[in-house]
């Protein structure tokens, strides 16, 4: 035990908390497993810690019971608010529990000093709400660190780099802004209910970069290039709307390329002149 509170699966059982599938809801009760979470992000002593999808509580309480300075938890199940309290009883002023939905959150308004977003997302929101982190203007960004759980897949997607099967758009947003990590996998077993695939959780440190390079151009760059990612890149650039022989000259490149042998620094490029090209 981590603290004085009751066993995960008795407060699950007092307060009724099945999961919900369509919240995309998996309970993990191993508090060894959540308090090794915890400690991905490091010292928690001065940070606030944002925690999206707490359920009963596990993570919450191990983010607590390493020291966090302060837990801001944004649950839109109001069935686990009883339990939420119950925590922060034990932690007198230490919680703060938002009832929302996490997709309509405005969480630069919540950074406090050193802000960490820790959090075993719920799988069906899970990359739009990293997409949204790391796309917002402007960067660098209000907080220190981000560490997620996601379905495995998903994480080999956000470390991939154009060696790997995986590597893609999500690859190519997290290399330009983050460096990335996967910390370890959770075995579907660890979970309630098991879900259908292996979990992972990634650990992403936000980066310094070029404050010129407009995010939306990169988006639709990527989208374009991965959308037809085994076709050459003079085939799946066509519908970007700027002449591609002074795009291709501009950046190095002769068009015969495909989406997935391209580095990052290739993109930054392609949307830094599209934006250029457009003006």
């Amino acid at each position: 035990m981590i603290d004085s509170l009751p066993p995960l699966r008795e407060v699950i059982s007092e307060h009724g908390l099945r999961a919900k599938k369509e919240l995309g809801q998996n309970f993990l009760l191993d508090l060894n497993l959540t308090s090794r979470i915890a400690r991905i992000p490091g010292d928690l002593g001065e940070a606030t810690v944002i925690e999206v999808g707490p359920g009963p509580g596990g993570l919450t309480r191990a983010l607590l019971a390493a020291g966090a300075k302060k837990v801001i938890a944004i649950e839109r199940d109001e069935r686990t608010l009883p339990a939420l309290a119950q925590i922060a009883a034990a932690y007198p002023g230490k919680l703060e529990v938002i009832s929302a939905d996490a997709l309509e959150v405005d969480y630069r308004r919540l950074a406090e000093g050193d802000t960490k977003i820790v959090a075993n997302l719920p799988y069906n929101i899970a990359t739009p709400l990293l997409t949204g982190w790391l796309s917002h203007e402007p960067w660098p960004s209000w907080f220190s660190s981000l560490t997620l759980m996601f379905q495995k897949e998903v994480a080999e997607r956000i470390v991939a780099t154009p060696k790997d099967k995986a590597y893609g758009r999500l690859g190519v947003l997290c290399g330009w802004r983050t460096t990335a990590r996967i910390a370890f996998h959770l075995d579907r077993n660890a979970f309630t209910p098991p879900p259908k695939v292996t979990s992972s959780v990634v650990h992403l440190l936000p980066k310094h970069v070029e404050a010129d390079v407009p995010v939306r151009a990169l988006e639709e760059v990527t989208r374009h290039a991965f959308g037809q990612r085994r076709k050459m890149i003079r085939q799946s650039l066509k519908g970007i709307g700027v002449p591609l022989e002074p795009l291709f000259a501009a950046v190095g490149l002769d068009g015969q390329e495909r989406a997935e042998t391209l580095p990052v620094a290739t993109y930054i490029a392609l949307a830094r002149e599209v934006a250029r090209l457009r003006a």
